[in-house]
């Protein structure tokens, strides 16, 4: 399937791996380096986006004119805690060091949000201890979780649109 770009403004690219599929082999890898989670995990669940379409997993990428990713993102039935009847859950959001404070990371939210809307989501969950952003990007806070590690984290809720 031919690539389908999402620019908005600034230039940069939203891309949904669902169709983008000659990206997966290079997201899983960036995926993996940024959060030291295996590789193949990251391929795994990026693999059943693209034969899926529709439904969780979704991940996207945004890259640079170079066609080096610089941010991406992942929506997923469960972030390793232990509330699996709060999903989907959004995941593993990045931006690289030099591309930040550009607005990347909200409008990846921004349109995963939308995106998840589309695909028949009224709500997306994400942990987080960066609590300040989350909240200017019109996340709330939901509840305390306790993830796979036994530690608490902060559960954030926002309605798609």
């Amino acid at each position: 399937m031919a690539k389908r770009q999402y620019k908005n403004r600034y230039g940069f690219e939203i891309e949904p791996i669902r169709d983008y599929a000659q990206a997966l082999e290079k997201a899983s890898c960036w995926f993996s380096r940024k959060w030291d989670v295996p590789e193949e995990a990251y391929r795994e669940s990026m693999e059943a986006c693209i034969s899926q379409q529709t439904g969780i997993p979704q991940w996207y990428i945004v890259e640079n004119e170079e066609q080096e990713i610089i941010a991406g993102a992942g929506v997923i039935d469960n972030d390793f805690h232990q509330r699996k009847d709060l999903a989907p859950n959004l995941c593993a959001l990045y931006v690289e060091e030099d591309y930040r404070n550009q607005g990347i990371a909200s409008r990846i939210l921004d349109f995963a949000r939308r995106d998840l809307s589309r695909l028949g989501f009224s709500k997306l969950y994400l942990i987080t201890d960066h609590t300040e952003f989350y909240e200017k990007c019109g996340w709330d806070f939901f509840t305390m979780v306790c993830c796979d590690g036994g530690e608490e984290s902060r559960m954030y809720m926002a309605e798609t649109r």
